[in-house]
């Protein structure tokens, strides 16, 4: 994978390619203060310019309480009210490629609706996945929970934008990813992995054909690279829509599939275990079927402190062997203790 692919994979690169075949979204610079903003992480409070927020830090060297004007970007948030206004109200955020589907747990009903900047604001600075979009774009995911943030964002060779997507319903049951190598489709995953749903069975032909005729007629041959992986979402009338464009590459999820199988040269075959079958010419398309246990969500794992992550898995040499010097004072005081109480 080339440093090209991924930038071609930018919402606003492939956004007006394919306006015609996706949801309406408006696409907005991100000024440099918005970034250092987003990047900050002593700034806890979320101000959009909507509002007055203020938040109270307590100064532990004389105990005392100050008042801190939250940042706001009044030119900024003008620019993105209009935008959602026009776009009916209610949008769903995103930057250069990432949206902030890890951030959803900590958004009234877990939902990623937005209505104002503020709103936009909290899942940003919530989420790791806009966190990798400003600092560490080419790492993949893998190295993003191994690695360090950054304090300050690295110099970018691109520009990043904001964009706002009309908010639509989507049933996770309609979502589907699609790899396409050398301008092929050569494999259907089920996005939503991790439940079951008795439509993709029971329509396993229909859903193929509509993806490949979606494919064949829209898609193929008009994108900047012959690889990339593809989103797209079939609603209850059949009707196709592109909703994302991905590298083809580890930096994507490959879902029920693995990369090993997707970029060697060998011909795919359906998992049985996995997904259904796939047709004799055509894309493989695996989905979840009734006999596979239902899985967690994988962003489930982002609603705990980073700290646990690094620890159960060993990740953090440093953070580990502070556990372990924890637990050996911890031992020591309470030796000490019972010591204490034989002697009394």
């Amino acid at each position: 994978m080339k440093k090209e692919q991924v930038v071609n994979c930018q919402f606003s690169v492939w956004y007006p390619i394919f306006k015609k075949h996706t949801i309406k979204s408006l696409i907005l610079p991100l000024p440099q203060n918005v970034i250092d903003y987003l990047l900050d992480d002593g700034t806890l409070v979320v101000s959009g310019g909507d509002n007055n927020t203020q938040q109270n830090h307590t100064n532990n060297s004389d105990s005392e309480e100050e008042d801190v004007q939250a940042p706001e970007f009044p030119e900024f948030n003008s620019k993105v009210l209009e935008a959602i206004n026009t776009l009916g109200g209610c949008v769903f955020p995103k930057l250069n490629w990432s949206a902030p589907r890890d951030a959803n747990w900590i958004a009234l009903n877990s939902s990623l609706q937005c209505q104002s900047l503020s709103d936009i604001f909290l899942l940003f600075k919530s989420s790791d996945f806009i966190t990798h979009d400003l600092t560490q774009p080419y790492l993949t995911r893998t190295h993003l929970l191994t690695l360090p943030f950054p304090h300050t964002h690295t110099h970018l060779f691109f520009p990043l934008f904001n964009s706002v997507v009309k908010w639509s319903e989507l049933l996770p049951g309609g979502e589907f990813r699609c790899f396409i190598k050398e301008n092929k489709l050569i494999g259907i995953s089920q996005r939503d992995y991790t439940q079951y749903y008795h439509h993709i069975s029971k329509q396993e032909a229909q859903i193929c054909h509509s993806i490949q005729e979606f494919f064949s007629q829209h898609v193929q041959y008009q994108f900047l690279d012959e690889d990339f992986v593809l989103d797209v979402y079939r609603d209850s009338w059949g009707k196709m829509w592109l909703i994302d464009l991905n590298p083809f590459g580890e930096v994507t999820e490959s879902l029920l599939f693995t990369w090993e199988e997707l970029t060697s040269g060998n011909s795919l075959s359906a998992n049985q275990e996995e997904g259904d079958t796939a047709q004799q010419e055509g894309p493989v398309f695996r989905y979840t079927t009734s006999d596979v246990t239902v899985q967690p969500s994988p962003c489930l794992s982002y609603r705990i402190p980073r700290d646990f992550v690094d620890l159960s898995t060993g990740e953090d040499a440093f953070k580990l062997i502070d556990f372990l010097k924890l637990k050996k004072r911890q031992q020591e005081d309470s030796e000490e203790e019972v010591e204490e109480e034989v002697r009394q």
